[in-house]
């Protein structure tokens, strides 16, 4: 039996870098990517594209989307990288432990759009508690999320790590526009009923990502407490092996959220905590920017989609 031919297209930036590294050496497939000095030539990268199975996107935005202007040849799959499709109708959403039975519909798709990375933390949360009824969709959403320099791509390494790392802020709040454009995806994914209000940051640590959503207790379904909510998520996420809820035992105990814990791995782990006594809780995610919530999900749909 042949195996199936996975090309990345855009395999020098951050998440392509990842995703190579993770597929080099498997058998079961045959990893294609182009020579430095074809990159940049139109015909070469639409041949490629076109004699492969699966092509993953590791683009620009517009770029992907020429990328997939230039397919004619029916059978060829894609996984698309950037966020070019994530709001499409047209397009599987690749995040598998969003809903019962999405990660079947990423199996059988053709078109898969991978989540963002701070959306794979908030949509995580948000919408089995929206779904469930637990979290009204109107609710006044906000959220604060701080990630390793590594989600800026070549950028932020490059100021971190190159010449004038010792200028590098240590510290940098961004998205002050409230135009981030991860902001729709959340908004359509989590199935929220008005645009979130979300705090990007950037912190002095090469990769993970901690998100955070505050809630009142007031503004919730009658009687909802964030043990409630726990429950919904724990329920949830019960038999998914890449994303876990901190029992509520565990979460009373923290004294603070590492982003860099999970470094290096697919997994993500959720967390509810509260304060009863001033109505108060505090949803949380922890993850890699660069596994859950780039390569390391890339190569999750991937996997589904070879059937494995």
């Amino acid at each position: 039996m042949r195996a199936p031919v996975v090309f990345i297209d855009g395999d020098q930036g951050t998440t392509g870098l990842q995703i190579h590294e993770r597929l080099h050496g498997r058998t079961d497939i045959r990893l294609h990517t182009l020579a430095a000095a074809d990159r940049k030539d139109p015909q070469r990268r639409a041949q490629a594209i076109n004699a492969c199975d699966i092509a993953i996107l590791c683009l620009p935005d517009a770029a992907a989307r020429d990328a997939v202007a230039t397919i004619v040849n029916p059978a060829v799959r894609v996984i698309d990288a950037s966020s070019a499709h994530r709001s499409h109708p047209d397009w599987t959403y690749g995040f598998p432990e969003m809903a019962p039975g999405q990660a079947a519909r990423i199996a059988s798709a053709s078109r898969v759009s991978n989540p963002g990375c701070y959306p794979t933390g908030a949509i995580g949360l948000l919408h089995p508690l929206v779904r469930d009824g637990l979290l009204p969709a109107d609710y006044p959403i906000s959220i604060h999320a701080v990630s390793g320099y590594s989600g800026r791509g070549r950028a932020g390494v490059e100021e971190h790590e190159g010449d004038g790392a010792r200028q590098a802020p240590a510290y940098q709040v961004y998205g002050l526009a409230l135009a981030h454009k991860h902001v729709p995806e959340i908004q359509q994914q989590a199935r929220l009923g008005q645009r979130p209000i979300f705090v990007p940051a950037y912190g002095a640590f090469r990769q993970g990502i901690v998100l955070t959503v505050p809630l009142l207790s007031r503004l919730l379904a009658p009687g909802t407490t964030g043990a409630t909510l726990h429950k919904c998520l724990a329920r949830h996420y019960a038999e998914a092996s890449q994303v876990s809820v901190l029992p509520l035992q565990e979460t009373q105990a923290l004294q603070h959220l590492d982003p860099q814990v999970l470094n290096g791995t697919n997994h993500m782990q959720l967390g509810v905590f509260e304060n009863a006594e001033h109505g108060q809780i505090l949803l949380s995610a922890v993850f890699d920017n660069l596994g859950k919530g780039a390569s390391g999900a890339a190569v999750q749909n991937l996997d589904l989609m070879l059937g494995q």
